[in-house]
């Protein structure tokens, strides 16, 4: 779901239909706050929403052609088996040579998709098997990163 407003930050749909949502101010550092000190309150650093102004939330379903890696993310859902923890994997070696400036952001999904399509999926039973299945992912994803011909040269002029 994208949410331009970037207000709602979470939400849960229970069975009977109804849902909660975490809304703050139009900053991560709410929810992350949150997140790190739960089940604890504290008072977060942002401006507290004035509910006496008027505000129209808008949702839309996601493009997927545009949002590549959600759309991967969705592919190996179905897949199933080992495909999201090698998309993970894959994921955050390449996140990590974007961020050390190796490759330009849109490489991101290039990486993860040419590692998922090398990965062979399996259906690991214990912690130990998605351990090997992580390891194994994020050395091909780094395979795939050094054989990329957008390596080191692209990121640069990205």
């Amino acid at each position: 779901m994208v949410h331009p407003q970037s207000s709602i930050h979470a939400m849960v749909e229970y069975s009977d239909g109804s849902v909660i949502a975490q809304v703050s101010a139009t900053d991560m550092k709410m929810p992350i706050q949150y997140a790190l000190t739960y089940p604890e309150r504290h008072r977060a650093p942002v401006p507290r929403l004035d509910w006496t102004q008027p505000r129209a939330w808008q949702f839309m379903p996601p493009d997927l052609e545009k949002f590549r890696l959600l759309k991967l993310a969705y592919q190996a859902q179905e897949r199933g088996g080992s495909a999201t923890c090698t998309l993970n994997a894959a994921d955050e070696v390449a996140v990590e040579a974007f961020l050390d400036g190796r490759i330009p952001f849109p490489a991101i999904a290039d990486t993860v998709e040419e590692t998922l399509s090398r990965q062979p999926g399996c259906e690991p039973a214990t912690i130990e098997e998605v351990i090997s299945v992580d390891l194994a992912s994020r050395e091909c994803a780094r395979q795939v990163l050094g054989q990329a011909r957008w390596t080191t040269m692209a990121a640069r002029n990205a």
